[in-house]
């Protein structure tokens, strides 16, 4: 998606509201701006969708700040260095140093602000784009932490763990002004560390990305949220506001405008951050476990400053390619496939034809196949400009896979198999059965498809679904993997990725129950339905487990650990939990020195490759 298509991913119903604030007279975010509030009192809110045990106080660090020279101009894109990185952060517009006539239009754009924002108070927020129901909870952020070395652990932790398990959310620098999901909030890295003796740290930090470092600098939100703001005709006059003041050097919009909170991966030595919206950000890996944002990363200049990367990319077992796919939701082509040697090296761009621009955010490879879903979710401009939502539940659009030849050229030998009234929003794996000339494609069927992004009524069901497809005669069939006597939603989650795009036994996923949080993981037999479940425990919740193999070449599939951040409701506190994946029995607990706020998606970085680090 290119910066210009900035609406890509939003909720319901016209743009509501910024309500009474979640921290009002609370200090909350107050804290995280001035570290000189020590104490702040947060207020406890109630809400239908998450519960909101009161947070502990949170000390929020002294941020670094920049120096910006303005220009009337709109800035100039950097160019990247030899490493693939632009040139650090993009240094943020300050308005001691601007003119006049910068001062003049910016307080014109503020009281422009203030009218939008006037107008939002008169709508109801969806629960959705409500910050109240987003970020409360444990979903509320925390400050970032340095490294805690020789953590409390309770039971004793394999000494095959060593390396870095690190896991990506969404956590708000700044009080949202207005509307605000769950998935608009700055990207923050929680890593935990193994020495392999026994023992273990653990750091937080944000992904410094160009829009972070620019609001920092400014002390409150000026990038647009993606998904809780840019809805309707408020959303619109929100997307103009933003890219005056980019014409008129008050901020910088032309090197990407994303959060980098969503994926992590491991690639050519490097640790990359990911958001739907934006190119990746190199994170590194301190020899002392802290984290370092290099910058973002263009792949050595061979990928366009304004286009971007799917959160979910693909690392082949065997050949060690990356596979990912890059959406625009304004310009054909609106998506492209895209593969990378392990060298870095782009191996191939290519312009995958749709007819409409649609939500993509995962896929699968197998062997010789990428397969790539056009589902029913799609993104409507003309919904946007009449006043509701851009992300659209298209029902009479047929959901389809494409299945292309990994080294493909070009798209002309894409083969489309229908795939009614499918939506996966994560798809867990895929592979070859040449015996039946079929791919089986492992993933969760999610209803409603847009549930996520749009206020429903109608009951979430996330199902674990095997679909079928027949290369020789062009169908799809589709079951439920467990019985219905078993059925509970599953979503976040893994198989072996050192089996990935190979036949796999099992799978690991997510309880999430009660939706959205998660009260344990659920290891599947895919080919029995067989389920074996591991409970948190009461008011006890996590997230996605890390299933890690015991070593790189342990032949048994489940011959491994899961790790999990567990946060303990009741106690306010979290944890890390290493469990054995043959007998769901819990290995190690460590105890970690804050909280943990539910996340995204992570990875396990090998103490081998960390010493290789770009």
């Amino acid at each position: 998606m290119t910066s210009s298509a900035i609406s890509w991913f939003n909720p319901s119903t016209p743009l509501t509201t910024r309500r009474p604030s979640l921290f009002a007279n609370s200090g909350y975010f107050s804290a995280m701006a001035n570290p000189s509030c020590r104490k702040p009192n947060v207020k406890t809110i109630s809400c239908s969708v998450h519960a909101t045990p009161p947070p502990a106080s949170l000390l929020f660090p002294k941020q670094k700040t920049h120096t910006f020279q303005p220009s009337i101009q709109t800035p100039t894109l950097s160019c990247g260095n030899a490493g693939g990185e632009e040139q650090g952060p993009s240094s943020p517009p300050h308005h001691q140093s601007w003119n006049l006539l910068q001062r003049a239009i910016a307080f014109a754009l503020d009281a422009v602000e203030g009218v939008i924002i006037s107008h939002e108070k008169k709508h109801p927020l969806p629960k959705t784009a409500d910050p109240r129901v987003q970020i409360a909870g444990n979903y509320a952020p925390v400050p970032e932490q340095p490294v805690h070395h020789s953590l409390p652990v309770s039971g004793e932790i394999p000494c095959c763990i060593r390396g870095a398990y690190v896991r990506n959310g969404a956590n708000p620098l700044h009080e949202p002004a207005g509307g605000h999901h769950l998935f608009d909030g700055d990207g923050m890295i929680h890593s935990v560390s193994f020495s392999g003796d026994g023992s273990a740290s653990y750091a937080c930090r944000f992904t410094e990305t160009h829009r972070l470092v620019q609001e920092r600098a400014m002390g409150r939100p000026i990038f647009p949220k993606v998904v809780g703001e840019l809805h309707g005709r408020t959303g619109i006059a929100r997307l103009l506001l933003f890219y005056a003041r980019g014409l008129f050097g008050l901020l910088d919009h032309t090197r990407g405008i994303g959060v980098a909170n969503a994926g992590l991966v491991y690639f050519n030595r490097r640790l990359l951050a990911m958001s739907e919206e934006d190119l990746p950000y190199h994170v590194r890996l301190t020899p002392s476990g802290d984290l370092e944002t290099v910058g973002r990363y263009d792949f050595d200049g061979q990928l366009e400053s304004n286009s971007s990367m799917i959160a979910h990319p693909k690392i082949d077992p065997s050949s060690k390619d990356l596979f990912s796919l890059s959406y625009n939701v304004i310009n054909k082509p609106y998506l492209k496939y895209l593969r990378f040697s392990p060298e870095g090296r782009k191996l191939a761009d290519v312009e995958i034809p749709l007819p409409v621009p649609t939500m993509i955010h995962d896929f699968a490879i197998t062997e010789r196949y990428v397969v790539i879903p056009d589902q029913q979710v799609v993104f409507s401009l003309g919904d946007l400009v009449r006043g509701g939502s851009p992300v659209v539940y298209d029902k009479t659009k047929m959901s389809r896979l494409g299945v292309l030849v990994k080294a493909a050229a070009d798209a002309s030998g894409i083969r489309w198999i229908d795939v009614p009234d499918c939506f996966c929003f994560h798809v867990w794996n895929a592979w070859e059965e040449p015996e039946n000339d079929e791919i089986v494609v492992i993933g969760s069927c999610m209803t409603p498809p847009d549930s996520i992004f749009n206020e429903s009524n109608e009951k979430l069901r996330s199902v674990l679904s095997e679909i079928r497809l027949n290369m020789r005669i062009g169908e799809s069939t589709r079951r439920p993997i467990m019985a219905e006597a078993d059925q509970m939603n599953l979503e976040a989650g893994m198989v072996n990725r050192n089996r990935l795009g190979r036949k796999t036994r099992f799978a690991y996923l997510a309880l999430a129950e009660p939706w959205p949080k998660v009260s344990g993981f659920a290891k599947v037999d895919l080919s029995t339905g067989v389920v074996r479940k591991y409970v948190y425990g009461e008011k006890r919740f996590g997230g996605e487990p890390q299933f890690l193999p015991r070593t790189p070449e342990t032949t048994e599939e489940d011959d491994g650990y899961i790790l999990a951040f567990v946060h303990d409701e009741k106690e306010w506190k979290s944890e890390l939990q290493i469990i054995d994946a043959m007998t769901l029995n819990l290995e190690a607990t460590i105890e970690l020195p804050s909280r943990v706020p539910y996340g995204l998606h992570g990875t396990f970085i090998r103490a081998e490759d960390l010493q290789m680090q770009a």
